[in-house]
């Protein structure tokens, strides 16, 4: 069965806003994919608080670029990969531009171009994070700069997909945070993500050859 890898942080592990809890299979948007194709199998690799390549001193394991070589290895072959990330590297804490986290997506890109053919690759730009996202009871790891730069991730990411050959997507474009935490996908951007995500594998030519019944 071919595989496809998906790397993300916490909106691909699909925590539910709010809470440190998680959707049930049949609500985050990687189980939605796989329901839908059912000759592939997806691979859910998200983690909440992952990076592109910044370490967290509180939250170790976090760095993307380091830990996904293992991840690859480990689900060895994969036929396409989904990346999206760079949600937590506008934490306060990194310091970083949407240009310097768009160079650590492209050292996880390359990573993944050691395996699959870079039009085997589809790079998501993340949801942007809601206004009020640095209040004390949302998470005060982000602030006002943060909100700026997540929304500037959308250009910096189709740029670095379109020079590699990658396929595109701003989950931007048709999804956004909750107004729980102004950071989380809540089921209905589930949904809508992973109906966008199947509307993009289908014209990388990953769709399913078995009929789907609701």
């Amino acid at each position: 069965m071919p595989n496809i890898l998906a790397f993300g942080d916490s909106n691909t592990w699909g925590l539910m806003p709010g809470t440190d809890k998680r959707y049930p299979w049949g609500v985050r948007w990687t189980s939605l994919v796989q329901e839908r194709l059912q000759n592939y199998r997806v691979i859910e690799e998200g983690l909440c608080g992952r990076t592109t390549v910044f370490d967290d001193k509180l939250r170790p394991f976090r760095n993307g670029a380091e830990v996904l070589p293992l991840s690859i290895e480990t689900n060895y072959p994969l036929d396409a990969a989904i990346i999206m990330l760079g949600t937590n590297d506008c934490k306060k804490i990194f310091n970083a531009s949407a240009h310097v986290i768009g160079k650590g997506l492209e050292l996880c890109i390359s990573e993944l171009e050691k395996s699959l053919a870079p039009e085997k690759i589809l790079v998501i730009s993340p949801i942007a994070l809601g206004e009020e996202v640095w209040l004390p009871e949302k998470d005060p790891e982000f602030d006002v700069s943060s909100i700026l730069t997540s929304r500037q991730l959308k250009k910096e990411y189709e740029t670095i997909a379109l020079r590699h050959g990658n396929q595109f997507l701003a989950a931007s474009d048709y999804a956004k945070a909750s107004t729980i935490d102004d950071e989380h996908l809540d089921e209905g951007g589930h949904r809508i993500l992973a109906e966008v995500v199947l509307g993009k594998l289908s014209e990388m030519g990953i769709s399913s050859k078995i009929p789907y019944s609701a």
